[in-house]
């Protein structure tokens, strides 16, 4: 007979992480992320639980990855501890461990609960090319925001799935850009289910007003909770 695989302790702190995904490290994919952030925690001799079975894994759970090509200042993970740590201590562990690029920015107590419940909204940033038109990129926003719904297809791991970008925005706006770049625009997306990612809104805009946006720059300032009022708060104040 097989012998019984050991039944490992439950984790005696829970940690919630919050990380940077910064220059070329944006291409990274989630699978590379975990691989680099697996070998980090052992570098950095943080103690970590384990869960049982015939194959251990370290506790980590993910939550509400950006998909590859996107930078991000909020990423989210959690992580269970077989011994108390500080989350002072872990946090600059962690981030002396890791390549530049991906950045241990802050490290709480989880109160409990599921994080990724927490992650509702999203705030993107995404920048355009010095060709852009601002008045064109105004009348497309306008025309964008005035419809009901805007159906977008994308090819998934199932198959092509159709996704309403629309009714997943909660905020549209355009902003000037720095000097010698196109304008920026601003986006607080819903996470919804399927979700509709930053780049549906882009090919939204594209099939509302035929306007192209050539190469956009990406980056997710801030994810977590949805107030009424539209803002996304910080999911480790909680």
């Amino acid at each position: 007979m097989r012998d019984q695989p050991e039944q490992q302790a439950p984790p005696v702190q829970r940690l919630r992480v919050r990380y940077a995904k910064r220059g070329r490290l944006r291409f990274s994919s989630h699978r590379d992320f975990s691989r680099v952030f697996e070998r980090a925690i052992a570098r950095a001799a943080v103690p970590m639980a384990y869960s049982s079975g015939f194959h251990p894994h370290p506790r980590i759970s993910y939550a509400g990855a950006a998909p590859t090509g996107a930078a991000s200042e909020a990423e989210y993970l959690e992580i269970g501890l077989a011994e108390v740590r500080t989350p002072d201590e872990v946090r600059a562990a962690l981030d002396d461990s890791l390549p530049d690029g991906l950045d241990v920015l802050e490290v709480a107590e989880s109160p409990g609960g599921a994080l990724a419940t927490l992650l509702e909204a999203s705030v993107w940033e995404l920048r355009t090319g010095s060709g852009t038109d601002p008045a064109a990129l105004g009348a497309a926003l306008q025309a964008f925001l005035a419809q009901p719904e805007v159906p977008v297809e994308r090819v998934t791991k199932r198959g092509p799935r159709t996704f309403d970008a629309r009714g997943a925005v909660v905020a549209l706006d355009a902003l000037p850009g720095p000097d010698g770049e196109g304008p920026r625009l601003r986006l607080v997306l819903r996470h919804t289910e399927p979700a509709v990612r930053a780049t549906d809104v882009l090919t939204g805009l594209a099939s509302v007003a035929d306007l192209v946006v050539e190469r956009p720059l990406l980056t997710r300032l801030a994810q977590g909770p949805l107030g009424e009022d539209g803002t996304v708060g910080d999911p480790l104040a909680t």
